[in-house]
This record gives structure tokens, C-alpha cells and sequence, in this order.
């Protein structure tokens, strides 16, 4: 699965392009009146103007080499706070052999690096800079429907890793271990790990593999859309919708 764009909302739409194209060092993907997009590797990353009166935030991963962990977490200390679990602003994750930091941008949205040691592979430069990035690793899924949600993803080819079962209550991770980039289907309330925050619902978008879009509104209910362009920009879709 190779998650092509993911579109978010915020509430400081300014400041969030100050933090990544101004701070950061993301480039500008594109810029309209609601919104802007940055290129994160071969992802586009879509910020889009929230009006309502919450302020949405969302967890999402971001995929760099492996050889550029230490250089990754140096350069973002000099920009940003690192977020702390158990005193220690780094985890190894031995399922998966990678190592991650997070921090939190203007949004509130948990921001984690990532090296997967057995997937990303390695950078030709000796330092981290944010077009290092190799694309978006994750992206939550936070709903109240998790099982109908998951067995509607299964049924779109899309498994949980490792072929495990859906667990309604706890943080399945959508997509193939060999491939390094899932979809966080969970439930709300839950805590965010290197966070005090626990997980909400609110409105995304995420295009998978240049065919399927997966929609949630903001009450974590779920439509996709799958389809292959053809001649004059038409597409077929098989819509499911989950009421």
C-alpha cells in the first residue's frame, strides 16, 4: 500500500504553512484560498482551512532513511520540542525494527519520523533535511465503527498487518508490514503514544495507491471510492458507505 496524498484540517492554516514550508523546509506542493499541499517525498501532505469550532488534530508518520535516524532527530531538536514518553524522547519498535521521534505542530497534530530498518532504504546524503523525507508512513483512523470500518478496508484488499484480526478496541494497523505504510484504524478516547492526547474524530481523506480514496466526515463515518481514470478524465467507482 503506498499512501499517495492525505488531506487534513486546521484551524491555523497560516501557521501551519509558516511551520512546514517557512521552518520546516517542505516544499510547496500547491497553494489555494482553503488551503495548501506539500511534497513529503512521493506523498502529498494537504492542510485545508477548518471553520467549525473544533480544532481538529490528527497522529500521521512520515517515512525517512534509515541511515539518517540521528541526523533526522538532530535537526528537528533544533526546530522543534521532542515530545517524551517514559523520560526518553526516542522508541524502538522491535515488531516492526524501526526507530521514531514525534513532536507537535501549530495544529496540535502528533507528527512522528520514522526508519523502517527493514523497508525505507538509505539516503545518499550524510545529513537530514525535510526533502529527505521518503513519503506518509501513517495516518490515523479514528472512528466508532472500527469492526465495520476494518472488515469494509479487508474487503477492499486492504489487510491488517500481519493477517491479524480486527480489534475494535485498540489500534490496528491497515496494510502490509513489507511495504511500510498503514492506516491507524482505532476507536476514540485512546491515548496517543508520546502524548497526553487521546484520539478524536474529525474530517480526512487519504488516496491509496492512485485508485482508492478513503474518506471519514466528522463523525468518523466512512465512504470510499475506488476507480481508474479514463479517457477525459472520467471514473468508475464502487462507493461504500457506511450509515
Amino acid at each position: 500500500m503506498i499512501i499517495n496524498k492525505v488531506t487534513l484540517y486546521s484551524h491555523v492554516l497560516d501557521e501551519m504553512r509558516d511551520f512546514y514550508v517557512g521552518e520546516l523546509g517542505f516544499e510547496l506542493h500547491s497553494l489555494t484560498d482553503d488551503g495548501f499541499a506539500i511534497k513529503v517525498g512521493d506523498s502529498v501532505l494537504e492542510m485545508k482551512s477548518y471553520h467549525l469550532q473544533d480544532k481538529p488534530f490528527y497522529h500521521f508518520a512520515i517515512n525517512i532513511p534509515t541511515n539518517l535516524f540521528t541526523s533526522a532527530k538532530k535537526w528537528a531538536k533544533s526546530k522543534v520540542e521532542l515530545m517524551k514518553e517514559d523520560g526518553v524522547d526516542e522508541v524502538h519498535f522491535s515488531l516492526s525494527d524501526a526507530h521514531a521521534f514525534y513532536f507537535l505542530d501549530p495544529s496540535g497534530n502528533i507528527v512522528e519520523f520514522i526508519s523502517r530498518y527493514a523497508v525505507s532504504p538509505e539516503s545518499q546524503s550524510k545529513t537530514f533535511c525535510a526533502r529527505e523525507s521518503l513519503c506518509i508512513s501513517e495516518i490515523n483512523l479514528t472512528t466508532d465503527e472500527v469492526g465495520d470500518i476494518g472488515n469494509t478496508l479487508m474487503g477492499l484488499g486492504l489487510p491488517v498487518r500481519k493477517d491479524e484480526s480486527i480489534n475494535e478496541g485498540g489500534l490496528n494497523f491497515i496494510g502490509q508490514h513489507e511495504e511500510g505504510s498503514f492506516l491507524l484504524l482505532g476507536p476514540r478516547n485512546r491515548r496517543w503514544f508520546f502524548s497526553d492526547r487521546v484520539s478524536e474524530s474529525f474530517p480526512l481523506s487519504v488516496v491509496i495507491d492512485d485508485q482508492l480514496t478513503i474518506s471519514l466526515d466528522d463523525e468518523g463515518k466512512m465512504k470510499a471510492e475506488s476507480g481508474v481514470t479514463g479517457q477525459g478524465g472520467r471514473s468508475l467507482y464502487v462507493r461504500k458507505d457506511l450509515e
